[in-house]
């Protein structure tokens, strides 16, 4: 991991912007190529009204860069956004509320026959936890940094490390 990778805690103005799920969806549809606030609203079915204020707030806070300003149809005056890929480098509790939501409508829209999962128990150390976890970041962060390939499919995952509820001790809480 480089030192311009590496993760930090976020300001409390940019946790307060990465805890909504709809600005995180945001950002993953600015990911690959720049959209304009009209072409989010419609991914995301929403009034391009509505979203120019999470826009806006992504903008603010580095989250999201304006490209330059060009023209579209009928000469109307258009702004892409691209995501700078600031949300990988810091981390929020205040985010991962919004993180599950947005987990949660972007699955929804998946085709059940187009979703891979697993699911599974593990009892760790706290250390190994951390190791566990630690190495996923790694894995994730190595195909990032690969260039993408002609037929490459835009995917998302999603991965949750947490207590099991169904196999603590209740005498042990």
């Amino acid at each position: 991991m480089t030192e311009q990778d590496a993760r930090r805690p976020a300001t409390d103005e940019e946790a307060r912007a990465l805890a909504s799920g709809l600005r995180l969806r945001i950002l993953r549809i600015c990911l690959d190529e720049p959209r304009t606030n009209k072409q989010i609203a419609a991914v995301l079915g929403r009034d391009p009204a509505t979203t120019l204020h999470h826009v806006r707030r992504l903008v603010a806070t580095g989250f999201l860069a304006a490209d330059p300003e060009r023209r579209g149809a009928r000469n109307a005056r258009e702004v892409p956004y691209r995501a700078t890929g600031k949300s990988w480098r810091v981390s929020s509790p205040a985010a991962d509320r919004g993180v599950l939501d947005a987990f949660l409508e972007e699955v929804a829209l998946v085709a059940v026959d187009d979703l891979d999962t697993v699911r599974f128990g593990l009892r760790l150390s706290p250390d190994r936890r951390r190791a566990f976890f630690d190495r996923f970041v790694e894995l994730l962060e190595q195909f990032r940094d690969d260039p993408p390939a002609p037929d490459a499919e835009p995917l998302s995952l999603f991965l949750a490390v947490h207590p099991d509820p169904n196999r603590t001790d209740p005498n042990r809480r």
